[in-house]
């Protein structure tokens, strides 16, 4: 079977695998039993990093590194001998953003390329249909060659084969949802602190804020919205083996007006986890899974979660750049939200840190297990789409086989107490944009 044919066939296996009745139903939060099978198809350990698209690389990266505390650590671009893309990555902590833009292809070299499973056609597909966007969600596995060919065996759609870098580390992508893939990354031996892939060269601190540091130190989780959510699990699950972590169904989260359906998936070790959303119809108001898909012309990343160590040092440092080239918030809960607060969270929070939470906005949330300190932002372009998440996680402290301390990951679950807060939020911030298009004279 020649190559152009195998891939042919393994896209036609995929789609009847997606094609397939569900394996699963929602029984909701109550009904839900939280185990964990431990069936990763390969090692995974740890997200890596996540790739945005835009059109201008240089000042997205440096607006994002302003507004999040992440100083930008190093870059591909024309000045490292790159013509094919710009590529300027932030970290802090174990957090990486790589924010990629394109050269016009007239000059471009594809061997120059750092990222080469880069596409010019696929960027310029993917700008005119989302904007800004999230392209891939990166993992660190064990080994990314073994990573993509399980996975194609278990019916993923292949993106990208593996392909070495310098004899430094491997990277092969497939397709996870909509335009986005997840990209896979390993690297041939104990890869030092600071390297991130071959291709990228150190940047002059003096041209960025090598200094910032709000106290975020890693992605928790990453949320996509898929029109369908039966099949989009049923996609991963198969290649990945990653397991049901959670569900919420509109009953759990929703509000009077709209509401989603979603579910949680889990590696082995619980660190990379990966939320689904679909819309519910027949509510008064479309929901806003719904609005995203419409915005973002399909299914994508929604929001990324990021870790916080100190969420009230985070928040006091991203709120006083909201203004001045960083990220606004969604608006604050009303007060009668922290007066009932002490009742729920009164063990864990001092008052001082409640009084905290409401100067600042931060919802508080529990399970079985800790709980959750979060706050979202607006969106981050000007589509209402993608938007990131802040929080902190307390509890849930364990000892590995080492003796050493770590937490549970997805401690205090995700907010279920929080999403009528949240949805009521973006319900009014939606009804403040349809006021103004229905107030918008004809023609105009």
């Amino acid at each position: 079977m020649g190559k152009a044919a195998e891939t042919n066939a393994t896209a036609a296996a995929a789609a009847q695998a997606s094609s397939r009745a569900p394996s699963f139903k929602l029984v909701g939060y109550d009904n839900f039993v939280r185990t964990n099978p431990r069936s990763d198809r390969f090692p995974v350990r740890r997200f890596h990093h996540v790739e945005f698209w835009c059109g201008d690389a240089t000042n997205v990266a440096r607006r994002f590194s302003w507004g999040l505390g992440m100083p930008i650590l190093a870059k591909s671009d024309l000045s490292t001998g790159n013509s094919v893309h710009a590529s300027y990555l932030l970290r802090s902590g174990h957090l990486r953003f790589l924010f990629t833009a394109p050269y016009s292809p007239s000059i471009a070299t594809a061997a120059s390329a750092a990222i080469p499973t880069f596409s010019h056609s696929s960027h310029s597909s993917f700008a005119a249909s989302h904007g800004l966007g999230v392209r891939a969600l990166a993992i660190e596995v064990e080994d990314a060659e073994f990573a993509f060919s399980t996975s194609v065996a278990h019916g993923a759609r292949p993106s990208s084969p593996p392909i070495h870098l310098d004899n430094q580390a491997v990277i092969a992508e497939v397709h996870l949802y909509g335009d986005v893939v997840l990209r896979y990354v390993s690297y041939k031996n104990s890869p030092h602190s600071d390297l991130f892939l071959p291709g990228f060269e150190s940047v002059d601190t003096t041209s960025s804020f090598p200094n910032l540091d709000f106290g975020i130190r890693r992605l928790d989780h990453a949320v996509g919205n898929v029109h369908e959510l039966a099949p989009a699990i049923d996609y991963i699950k198969q290649f990945t083996g990653f397991h049901d972590f959670a569900e919420f169904t509109a009953e759990d989260v929703g509000t009077s007006e709209s509401g989603l359906n979603s579910m949680v998936l889990a590696s082995n070790d619980e660190m990379v986890l990966l939320p689904l959303n679909e819309p519910v119809y027949g509510t008064k108001r479309k929901s806003q899974i719904q609005t995203y898909l419409e915005h973002n012309a399909g299914a994508g990343v929604q929001h990324l979660a990021l870790v916080s160590e100190d969420i009230f040092r985070t928040l006091r440092e991203m709120r006083q750049r909201s203004g001045v080239g960083g990220f606004e918030f969604m608006p604050s809960p009303p007060s009668t939200y922290y007066k009932n607060l002490k009742n729920r969270a009164g063990d864990v929070l001092s008052d001082e840190q409640i009084k905290e939470c409401e100067e600042l906005g931060i919802l508080v949330d529990r399970d079985d297990q800790g709980t959750l300190l979060q706050i979202f932002t607006k969106p981050l372009g000007d589509r209402p789409t993608i938007f990131i998440e802040i929080i902190q996680r307390i509890g849930c402290m364990l000892k590995d086989d080492e003796g050493k301390i770590y937490q549970k990951g997805g401690c205090g679950g995700f907010g279920k107490g929080n999403f009528s807060e949240l949805f009521k939020s973006i319900e009014e911030y939606e009804k403040t944009l349809e006021a103004r298009r229905i107030a918008e004279p004809a023609g105009a």
